[in-house]
């Protein structure tokens, strides 16, 4: 019998995570009710948004308990189905959390076909991440043919579709990412124009001498100094899609000027749209384009994607904490069995 492993939450971080802030459990292996699938976790997504879920703040989703597994989306595989829409041995990618094991509602299961593309891109450029970079630049970006977008975090999963897309798009694309070997990547691999390395003393500068003729699209994932470099290049009726703010997420004060008064300014003086959102709020009327559309830009190679996988559900903190600190270069992935 397999054993049953899962990692907690042991204490809620007041800045940023250590390995002290996780503890790894054994227990009982869960049992399917109806309609429920026992699944294995084969690989397990680590993302940004996870470090909001640590923390009581009040926010768009609840957090996690202390002493409760930490949340996150995997590719498992069914071991026992309740349920007459699945059978043992199927792929699905569902939020499992930080488990071995789990049973989970086969509803919330999503059916993963292997082949030409590997499962772990369904964490990754074909899932949530995928769809967060083209919806938000279908819906809110809007890039046209000339026009100039700039993407923070540009070697996540996020940045790297949000430059490709908006190349494919006809716009001039500036990727920001944290140092040399990321950036010429961007460049080199992913066909970015341009990158700035955001570890820079010269950083704004470098940015503004990128972008002589100003930002129409800036994809934020970033906040703090990457977007006071960006706010003072926005054009007149720029688009700015915000689906993170990762220099915000450990408490970080905001120092400088005053930074809001500066934004609200600009926002009004330029005729400045920005807005929020969050991936589920379009699931419903764009997953299924998306999937459509990339898949297979995904499979042909036109689309092209990288990861970062570690070994073992106990790397999972460390490799949690790598990826808030920067230190992946691409998508991170645990690979659990």
């Amino acid at each position: 019998m397999e054993a049953y492993r899962r990692i907690v939450l042991a204490s809620r971080p007041v800045t940023a995570p250590t390995l002290d802030s996780f503890r790894l459990e054994t227990g009982t292996m869960p049992q399917p009710r109806s309609g429920q699938l026992l699944v294995r976790t084969r690989y397990l997504s680590l993302d940004p948004y996870m470090r909001g879920r640590m923390s009581s703040a009040a926010s768009y989703s609840q957090p996690v308990a202390v002493g409760d597994a930490m949340e996150g989306e995997a590719i498992a595989e069914v071991m026992r189905s309740r349920s007459p829409d699945f059978r043992q041995g199927d792929i699905v990618r569902a939020m499992v959390g930080w488990r071995s094991h789990a049973a989970i509602n086969a509803a919330d299961a999503r059916q993963v076909q292997s082949g030409i593309i590997p499962v772990t891109a369904h964490l990754g450029v074909l899932g949530m991440p995928g769809f967060t970079a083209y919806v938000g630049l279908k819906v809110i970006g809007q890039p046209k043919p000339g026009e100039t977008l700039v993407v923070s975090a540009a070697m996540g999963p996020v940045g790297s579709l949000v430059g490709q897309l908006a190349k494919r798009a006809g716009a001039r694309t500036i990727g920001i990412a944290g140092g040399a070997s990321k950036c010429h990547y961007l460049v080199s691999s992913l066909g970015f124009d341009a990158a700035a390395d955001r570890h820079t003393e010269d950083f704004a500068r470098v940015l503004r001498d990128l972008s002589p003729d100003g930002i129409d699209v800036y994809f934020e994932s970033a906040g703090g100094s990457v977007w006071q470099a960006v706010l003072p290049l926005l054009n007149r009726y720029a688009r700015v899609p915000v689906c993170g703010l990762i220099a915000l997420y450990d408490g970080a004060p905001q120092t400088g000027r005053d930074w809001l008064g500066d934004t609200m300014l600009t926002v009004l003086r330029r005729s400045l749209l920005i807005r929020g959102f969050i991936y589920s709020e379009f699931v419903s009327d764009y997953y299924d384009e998306f999937l459509g559309e990339i898949g297979p830009l995904v499979a042909n190679g036109e689309i092209r994607y990288r990861e970062q996988i570690a070994e073992g559900l106990e790397a999972a903190p460390g490799a949690f904490i790598g990826m808030l600190e920067g230190r992946n270069f691409g998508k991170v992935i645990v690979k659990v069995a």
